[in-house]
């Protein structure tokens, strides 16, 4: 995966992870696959991006999560 691909502008939505900068934010690629898109509808509906873009986008959500300091609503 290529880092460079996910991009944090504060100037670009607000500072969220967007991919290559361009106004698609990398949680709408992951809800997108969520959803059970395919990656050729992802693109279909999102011309813009690449099935690199979508694999980089899955990989820093996955990246994400590793971390230790997330902030949740702790089971009841």
């Amino acid at each position: 995966m290529d880092p460079s691909r996910i991009t944090v502008d504060p100037a670009v939505m607000g500072g969220v992870p967007t991919v290559r900068g361009l106004r698609i934010p990398v949680s709408t690629v992951v809800a997108m696959v969520a959803d059970g898109m395919s990656v050729a509808e992802i693109v279909a509906d999102l011309p813009d991006l690449t099935a690199e873009d979508i694999a980089a986008s899955l990989r820093f959500a996955a990246d994400l999560v590793q971390e230790r300091h997330i902030p949740v609503t702790p089971a009841a």
